[in-house]
C-alpha cells in the first residue's frame, strides 16, 4: 500500500473563541492509502494544539512510521493493519486517519458505505447541535437565532469567557423556551467557581454542560452538586476516565479517540459504565465529520451531536449540510462520495 499526506490549510469565517483561546485557521493533514489494486482511502488527521496539545508536525511524524507497515500491508486484514500502524503511530490523531482511510477504502472495495461495514441499519438523519462561539451579546443573539431559524433543537454556548450570564440571557431571549442550550466551559473553572456558576445560570434553562471543570474527581464533585447534567468531554481521555462513571455523559470525537474504530470501542466501554454518549467534532474536515456520522449510525447516539462546524470554515462548500437540526450520512461507498473536493480549495496549501 502507498502512502501520501498532503497538508490543508483552512481558514474560519470568524474567530472561534472558547476558554482555551482563539482558532482563525486550521491545520490538517489529508491521508491517502492505495492498494495494490489501485483502490484509494482517504482520511485526515485534525490535531487541534491549543485543545489537546498535539501539533501538525506530531502527527506527520507519527505517519511516517506507519510508512513501512502500510506498504506491507496489502495481504493484510483491515483490523490487523490497524493493529500495527496504532503501535507505530501511537498518537490517536495519526491513529483517526489511518483508521478512517482504511474503513474508506474497504468501502470503496466492497462498494458499500461503512455504516454497513459497521453492521448498522439504515441510519437516521442525526439530531446535532449549533455551536456559538460569540464572546459578546450581540453576536451570540444573533447565532441563536440564526440556529432556531435553521431548525436546530440544541444550540452549544462557549462559557468561561466573561459576561457568561449576559450572553446566555441574551441568547435565551433570541432562542425561545424551545431551543435547549448546553455550556462548553472547556475546564475553565475551579469545582467551586463551576458550582456557583451554574447555580446561577440553572433559570437559564441549561440542557447540560461539557467539561466545566478539569479532572475525574473534580468532575465527579461538581456533578453531585448540580441539577444540570455534567459531561466529559477532553477529561474523556483520562485513564479510568470511562470505567467508571463520574457524572451523566461523555462526548466522544474520532481525532481523540483513534478513528471510528477507537470511538466505537470507547462508547462501548462508557456505556457499560452508565454513561451517556454523544459525539463532536474539533473542528474537522468532511472526512471527519462523515466518520463520525457512520459511527453515530452504528451506536445510536443519546443526545444531540457536535456535528454541525464545516459552515464555520471560510470558502469552502458543506459537502455534508445540517437540515433542520439533523444530519445525514454522504451518499456513496465507504466514507461517501462528494468530500475530497473540500480539501482542495484556494488556501489548501
Amino acid at each position: 500500500m502507498k502512502l501520501e499526506i498532503a497538508p490543508v490549510h483552512a481558514r474560519l469565517r470568524a474567530p472561534f473563541v472558547s476558554a482555551w483561546g482563539s482558532v482563525v485557521d486550521r491545520s490538517l493533514l489529508l491521508v491517502r492509502i492505495e492498494s495494490v489494486d489501485g483502490v484509494s482511502g482517504f482520511g485526515e488527521a485534525a490535531p487541534l494544539p491549543s485543545y489537546d496539545g498535539v501539533t501538525i508536525d506530531d502527527v506527520r511524524a507519527a505517519l511516517e512510521d506507519c510508512r513501512e507497515t502500510l506498504r506491507d500491508g496489502d495481504e493484510r486484514d483491515r483490523a490487523s493493519l490497524l493493529r500495527a500502524c496504532t503501535r507505530r503511530a501511537v498518537l490517536p490523531q495519526a491513529v483517526a486517519a489511518v483508521d478512517l482511510a482504511l474503513w474508506d477504502l474497504e468501502g470503496r472495495r466492497r462498494r458499500e458505505p461503512v455504516w454497513r461495514l459497521l453492521g448498522a441499519p439504515a441510519p437516521a438523519p442525526v439530531e446535532v447541535n449549533a455551536t456559538i462561539a460569540s464572546s459578546d451579546r450581540a453576536g451570540a443573539a444573533a447565532e441563536a437565532a440564526a440556529a432556531r431559524a435553521a431548525g436546530f433543537r440544541c444550540a452549544k454556548v462557549k462559557v468561561g469567557l466573561g459576561d457568561d450570564a449576559g450572553r446566555l440571557a441574551a441568547v435565551r431571549a433570541a432562542a425561545g423556551r424551545e431551543l435547549a442550550i448546553r455550556l462548553d466551559a472547556n475546564g475553565a473553572w475551579t469545582a467551586a467557581e463551576a458550582t456557583a456558576t451554574l447555580r446561577v445560570l440553572e433559570p437559564v434553562g441549561i440542557e447540560l454542560c461539557e467539561e466545566p471543570v478539569s479532572g475525574l474527581d473534580q468532575l465527579a464533585a461538581v456533578c453531585a452538586q448540580t441539577r444540570i447534567a455534567v459531561a466529559l468531554d477532553e477529561s474523556s481521555a483520562l485513564p479510568g476516565a470511562l470505567e467508571e462513571r463520574h457524572c451523566t455523559a461523555v462526548c466522544l470525537k474520532i481525532s481523540r479517540f483513534g478513528g471510528i474504530t477507537g470511538l466505537l470501542d470507547a462508547a462501548v466501554r462508557a456505556r457499560a459504565a452508565g454513561y451517556e454518549v454523544y459525539l463532536a467534532s474539533t473542528l474537522d474536515g468532511p472526512l471527519g465529520i462523515a466518520a463520525a456520522l457512520h459511527a453515530a449510525a452504528a451506536l445510536g447516539p443519546d443526545r444531540p451531536c457536535g456535528l454541525a462546524t464545516l459552515p464555520t470554515f471560510d470558502g469552502r462548500p458543506d459537502p455534508l449540510p445540517a437540515a433542520g437540526g439533523r444530519m445525514r450520512v454522504a451518499d456513496g461507498p465507504g466514507l461517501g462520495d462528494g468530500l475530497i473536493g473540500w480539501y482542495a480549495s484556494d488556501d489548501a496549501q
